[in-house]
């Protein structure tokens, strides 16, 4: 006979890791391990990379870091919440600026925390999380309900100007301030040169930037790339 403490069956939360710094990644496995309900089923290091692992591993929560090479933490968070719709998605970023926050529910993130959170409130924030709960770091949550909302206290979303650019685009634009040419585009992608010179002109024209340097620039200042500095890190 089995006692009642040994027939109990802990349901394990799976977690995917995805974060470019791989002490980060490391850090947070061996948090992780240590709680009996939590398994950490994979680690990404791009956010190309994650999407694919999501894809494959179908885990219950993905911890994902924003500013990541190929393809933000953003935009990956868009593509896995469409192709793994079981899988929650809370964002775990050094960053906490508006348009971050404002951009939240757009790509079908469930949860934003700062990298300062404290170890237990990321812990509950992951079980909160595959609960179906929405999570937000404290100062998140203040910021998202004040730009939501103008002085009538009616709903308000914050206009950007890239609001309006498709998934597709989006991946081209990071790729391009991330100097890659669209020979290296279209191979990185799976689509021809042509098509990315086609989503090339459609990211200028909607951003109203005709230039390398300019679009650079556009996705150093939204965080969809890190600066050298930061690379560094």
């Amino acid at each position: 006979m089995f006692s009642e403490r040994e027939l109990i069956i802990v349901k394990k939360i799976h977690v995917l890791l995805a974060d470019d710094h791989m002490v980060v990644r490391q850090g947070l496995r061996a948090l992780l391990t240590t709680e009996e309900d939590i398994e950490v089923v994979g680690e990404a290091e791009t956010g190309r990379q994650a999407v694919e692992m999501a894809k494959q591993l179908h885990p219950d929560v993905v911890l994902m870091d924003i500013v990541m090479p190929l393809l933000n933490g953003l935009e990956a968070a868009r593509q896995i919440t469409k192709l793994v719709p079981t899988s929650k998605v809370l964002m775990l970023s050094s960053y906490g600026d508006d348009e971050y926050v404002q951009r939240l529910t757009e790509v079908g993130a469930t949860g934003y925390l700062i990298k300062q959170t404290a170890a237990n409130d990321l812990l509950k924030a992951i079980r909160d999380v595959d609960k179906g709960k929405t999570v937000f770091s404290p100062s998140i949550s203040q910021r998202f309900q004040d730009n939501q909302r103008d002085p009538s206290g009616k709903m308000q979303p914050l206009q950007t100007r890239g609001e309006h650019l498709t998934s597709r685009e989006a991946e081209v634009l990071q790729l391009i301030a991330e100097g890659q040419t669209n020979k290296q585009i279209a191979c990185e992608l799976g689509i021809s040169a042509k098509t990315v010179e086609k989503h090339r002109q459609q990211v200028m024209n909607k951003l109203k930037i005709h230039d390398v340097a300019g679009l650079t620039r556009y996705a150093l200042s939204k965080g969809i790339i890190k600066t050298s500095a930061e690379f560094r890190l």
